[in-house]
């Protein structure tokens, strides 16, 4: 199939014999070709790689003028959130967007606080910070934390790499929609050495269930899978004395206003609901 322009040369050129005169043909050059959109996949990956290149430039920048604590914190935000994630937090940084993985200067005279957990987790922090204000000194993981097989991999990191060092008062954790897939035997073993670990270093941790997912064959996730690890989940915290933050039960009635239409993750009013709760969560535990 010809091309646009490969068209529009073909054009000019049958008019341009039209208007021949005294037996000489008068060709007028075709229009240059507008080069403001990608001509192919190639060229369209280099300018989305300029692009993000540009934008870290100014990130750098930005960084460049904080203090030490705030420039440590991006290191580790840089180390740990991939080629997905970083991106985004460099582009919210340049507009000034407040975020989940702000730093967060402690008081010292406060206890602090650590989430950990996926997006759902990096949707409803700003709303635990917010409700918590003057109460804890609110952190999360610097990462989408993902699956279980990546915290058994990154727990070390999360818990340590903060201003402030490792001393947490409280830690509440989820990990589940990414694990839909993980066989439950697998699952439960790893959820065993993540809460082994936190034990050890002397916070009250809480684990949160898995918010309800809806059933989707094309990404070959079904609801029931988190209600099935849900429950295996609970037997490994029972085990362990763990406290449960049910947010499962919790956002389960009001769902169909709350989450998005076929998507794991919630509306802004639902993240606000979430945080809310989780905030009451941690409040209990400071108590």
């Amino acid at each position: 199939m010809p091309t646009l322009q490969s068209v529009v040369s073909i054009v000019w050129v049958s008019a341009a014999v039209a208007l021949s005169l005294g037996g000489r043909c008068v060709i007028a050059a075709p229009p240059a070709a507008v080069q403001s959109e990608p001509t192919n996949a190639e060229e369209a990956a280099a300018k989305k790689k300029a692009a993000e290149a540009a934008v870290a430039a100014k990130y750098d920048a930005i960084v460049a003028t904080l203090s030490a604590e705030e420039q440590a914190w991006e290191k580790v935000l840089q180390q740990h959130l991939g080629g997905f994630y970083l991106p985004h937090h460099q582009v919210d940084k340049l507009a000034g967007k407040s975020t989940a993985w702000d730093f967060v200067k402690d008081d010292p005279t406060l206890p602090r606080v650590l989430l950990i957990g996926d997006s759902v987790s990096r949707g409803y922090t700003l709303a635990v910070r917010k409700a918590l204000a003057g109460k804890a000194n609110v952190h999360r993981a610097p990462a989408n934390c993902g699956p279980t097989a990546s915290g058994i991999k990154n727990i070390d990191a999360w818990l340590t790499d903060h201003p402030g060092g490792e001393k947490w008062y409280v830690i509440h954790f989820n990990f589940g929609i990414h694990d839909r897939g993980t066989p439950v035997a697998d699952y439960t073993a790893r959820l065993e050495q993540l809460v082994q670990r936190m034990k050890q270093n002397g916070a009250k941790v809480i684990w949160a269930s898995t918010t309800p997912i809806p059933d989707n064959l094309e990404q070959k996730q079904t609801a029931a899978s988190i209600v099935e690890r849900n429950a295996a989940a609970a037997e490994v915290m029972h085990k362990h004395g763990v406290a449960i933050d049910d947010l499962f039960g919790f956002i389960t009635p009001r769902l169909a206003e709350m989450q998005r239409p076929k998507d794991v993750h919630f509306k802004d009013e639902g993240y606000e609901l979430l945080g809310q709760q989780v905030a009451e969560s941690v409040a209990d535990a400071l108590k």
